[in-house]
Parts: structure tokens; sequence; C-alpha cells
């Protein structure tokens, strides 16, 4: 019997939203034990962005899928976080993360969330928002001098479900243009070149 399709096992994905989003967590979450107070001013692979303001923009970031649902839309990003310090950048990104599997985990109706006037299904934003959270626990471990792969299994759900929610429109404000790797290439080093990252990135 053939296996499932690639457009299966990206539906799969999707629906799995909420599960896809707390794996991606686990794995960004397991990133910031490499943060220090002397790798804050590094650089990271998202242009002009050192570890710090990764860091912010993360936190932010949960922010605003917690309030996809309990508030039902997603608009502009609140303020960034007031954190100075690595262990205070540190505890606000895994604080916001904990209260976002609680909200995501217990949320009941209505399904749907308004994101800038666009009405998409919670489970759309939820798969949407662990393609990011994953790819930038990737910037998050480089900028910090390591190289740690995402998962190869979660690797492949995101990277069949990435081209169906990431389209040239998100080019290059939300990722960049897709970099060119060997057919060979791991599952990680696939998906961060589809969402504009180098594999071979180094913080040199």
């Amino acid at each position: 019997m053939l296996g499932p399709s690639v457009t299966d096992r990206a539906t799969a994905a999707l629906i799995g939203g909420v599960a896809l989003l707390e794996r991606a967590m686990g794995y960004a979450l397991g990133g910031l034990a490499l943060v220090t107070p002397e790798t804050l001013r590094r650089a990271t692979p998202c242009a002009e962005w050192d570890v710090r303001r990764l860091l912010v923009h993360v936190a932010d970031s949960l922010d605003v899928l917690c309030n996809a649902v309990d508030v039902g839309s997603v608009a502009d990003a609140p303020p960034g976080s007031e954190a100075k310090t690595a262990t205070e950048l540190v505890s606000a990104v895994r604080d916001r993360a904990c209260r976002l599997l609680g909200t995501w985990v217990g949320a009941g109706e209505p399904d749907v969330v308004s994101v800038y006037g666009r009405p998409l299904s919670r489970t759309i934003v939820a798969s949407t928002g662990a393609i990011e959270i994953a790819v930038h626990g990737w910037d998050l471990a480089k900028g910090c001098g390591h190289d740690r792969d995402i998962p190869a299994s979660l690797a492949e759900d995101l990277g069949q479900l990435a081209p169906l929610v990431v389209s040239h429109r998100d080019r290059p404000h939300r990722f960049g243009h897709p970099v060119a790797v060997s057919p060979g290439s791991s599952p990680s080093d696939r998906l961060v070149a589809f969402l504009g990252r180098d594999p071979r990135w180094s913080a040199a």
C-alpha cells in the first residue's frame, strides 16, 4: 500500500495545529538554556536582530497568539517586553509559552480568529505560529553559537505545511526569500532554507 501523499501529510499537520505548536515550543524553549548575558548582543540569522531583540520578538509573538484565543483577533503586536537582562528575557519567553499552551489547550468556541480583519481558523493560526516559533528557536541557537537542528519529524511536518501558509506576500517582511540547498539536505536545513535562512549561517 502506498504511503500518505504530500497533500495528506500537510493536511494532517494542519489539523494537528495545537499539537504542532506544542512540539515547536518544546524545541524552541529547549534552546533558552544557551542564552547568557554575553550572547544578548550577538547577531542572529534574522537581519538586524541580535539575540536580545529576537527574544523580545518571540515573547511578543507568543502574546499575539494568546490574544488570538483570548480576544479572537490578531492585529498589531503589543509593546515590546520590558525585560532587560538575560534571565528576565528568558523568563518572559517561558512564562508566555506556558500561558499560551494553557490558553490554546483550553480554548472553546468559536474556532475562528480575525487576522487583520481576515477570518481564519484557530488551527491555521496555531500551525503558522508553530512555524515561526520553531524557526526562531533555530535562529536563537545559531545566534548563541550553537548548531541545534529542528528535530527531523517536526521539521518534516512543518516543511509540508509551510508552502500552504507562507506565500510570496510574506517575503521579505516576515520571511526572507528561499535559499537553495542540496536535495540531500536534512529536513531542518530544508525548512529553514525555505523560510529564508542559510543553514550554514554562523555568527562569526
